[in-house]
């Protein structure tokens, strides 16, 4: 239990050993410097120190750790003197304000003639009031009013020795925001009404002249203006006048030179009708030769295309009928070269000569039978024939009697009879009337053909 107790105890205080000094951790700002003083030494921390802007603020009692610091601004900071009542040299009193702008160069050195920022102010509050009693009294009130600048730069200058032992330096000129009088006082007042016064007066006086001025240049304005218009009138004048000398001068001789030009003009104009006219003669004359030469050559060129024409149409007649004749002699010839051909052929072929005779002797038979054939039935188409059959026989031995007719045989018969017929005066006759019969039929073919 005892060692229980020990470990949590023991817990605790580690506990308490971190989470003690997170309390007492302090970041300084970037506006500020904290100078702090432990038993030993005097730190300063802040932005761009050395020690960094981080410490533990342990409050002074607290042994070997315990500390003291003064928080000081790092930026510029400014100052206001109000209402401080002076005397000048005369020992006429007003009141001023005055503000300056100071910064906290050695930080170290202030904290130690310090123990807060409040305290600074307040010695700052009595070096600044120094500086200006001792400056303004030994001026006038008239030079205080006029040369506030120059005043300014004298108590800037007065001040900065006695600020070096505070660590502290202005950062600008010190500046007399306001001048005016104390009280039961009309000093200032009466300065400036005084002044306000005098620049009135002068004012006054610069306006006059100025209106004088003014009123003296309207003057010698309006007289430069008349004399300059009166001058213009007559330079105007002048020149109107010179203007209509020489606008009749040239008038006149505009009418003349207008009169010349009018002669010249007609005459240049009927030399101008003359040419034109010689010139449509001469064009005339020329369209016309050209007129005739162009028909007696368009004449010769169309004899010439005739003749051309006439001897093409001859030549084309000529070879035309050459060729016909040609064609014709050649469509004569080619069955006579042929037959030259066979005969030439056949004169030295005994074999296809003995073939043609026996094949013309065939052909001869045919055609004979076949004139007979056709001479038998041209005729048994007009003739009356009648199978009769004599008593030995039958119709139908008649009717194949008949058919006998156009057979070979039959033929032959016939060939006979037409023979015995021709021994008679009457079997003549028919045969030459058959025989006209063929004959105008052949014609008839003929003509159809």
């Amino acid at each position: 239990m005892f060692y229980l107790i020990l470990g949590s105890v023991f817990v605790i205080a580690s506990i308490l050993a971190v989470l003690i000094p997170l309390l007492f951790r302090v970041v300084v700002k970037t506006s500020e410097c904290h100078i702090v003083q432990s038993g030993k030494q005097t730190v300063s921390y802040g932005v761009g120190k050395d020690s960094g802007n981080v410490y533990y603020a342990w409050p002074s009692w607290v042994p070997l750790l315990g500390i003291t610091r003064t928080v000081l601004p790092v930026n510029n900071f400014d100052f206001h003197l109000k209402g401080y009542k002076a005397y000048d040299k005369e020992r006429v009193p007003f009141e001023l304000d005055l503000t300056s702008f100071f910064r906290i160069k050695d930080t170290n050195l202030a904290a130690e003639r310090i123990s807060n920022f409040n305290d600074l102010l307040k010695q700052l509050d009595s070096i600044v009031q120094g500086a200006a009693r001792k400056i303004l009294a030994s001026h006038d009130i008239h030079e205080i009013m006029v040369d506030r600048a120059t005043f300014g730069e004298q108590f800037t200058n007065e001040v900065e020795a006695e600020l070096l032992h505070w660590g502290v330096i202005p950062v600008k000129n010190m500046e007399l925001m306001d001048i005016r009088d104390s009280d039961d006082s009309r000093v200032i007042a009466n300065i400036m009404a005084k002044k306000s016064s005098h620049i009135e007066s002068q004012s006054r006086i610069e306006v006059a002249k100025n209106h004088q001025l003014a009123e003296t240049a309207e003057i010698e304005a309006s007289q430069a203006v008349s004399l300059s218009k009166q001058e213009a009138d007559q330079i105007v004048g002048e020149r109107e006048a010179r203007k209509n000398q020489a606008v009749g001068i040239a008038e006149q001789k505009s009418r003349q030179e207008v009169a010349g030009e009018e002669a010249m003009t007609q005459q240049k104009l009927m030399e101008v009708i003359r040419v034109k006219q010689v010139q449509q003669a001469q064009i005339d004359k020329d369209a016309a030769i050209i007129e005739g030469t162009k028909n007696k050559e368009v004449a010769i060129l169309q004899a010439e295309a005739n003749l051309e024409k006439t001897k093409r149409d001859a030549e084309g007649v000529t070879l035309e009928g050459q060729a016909k004749a040609s064609a014709e002699e050649a469509m004569q010839l080619a069955p006579v070269k042929a037959q030259i051909a066979l005969a030439n052929e056949i004169g030295t072929n005994e074999g296809y000569q003995r073939y043609l005779v026996d094949m013309r002797g065939i052909e001869a038979q045919q055609t004979i039978q076949v004139s007979v054939g056709t001479a038998q039935a041209e005729a048994l188409q007009s003739a009356d024939v009648k199978v009769i059959a004599n008593t030995s026989g039958s119709a139908t031995e008649g009717f194949t009697s008949a058919m006998q007719l156009f057979t070979p045989q039959g033929g032959t018969s016939v060939g006979g009879m037409l023979e015995s017929l021709a021994n008679t005066s009457q079997g003549k006759q028919l045969l030459d009337a058959l025989k006209l019969l063929i004959a105008s039929k052949k014609d008839l073919k003929k003509d159809d053909q």
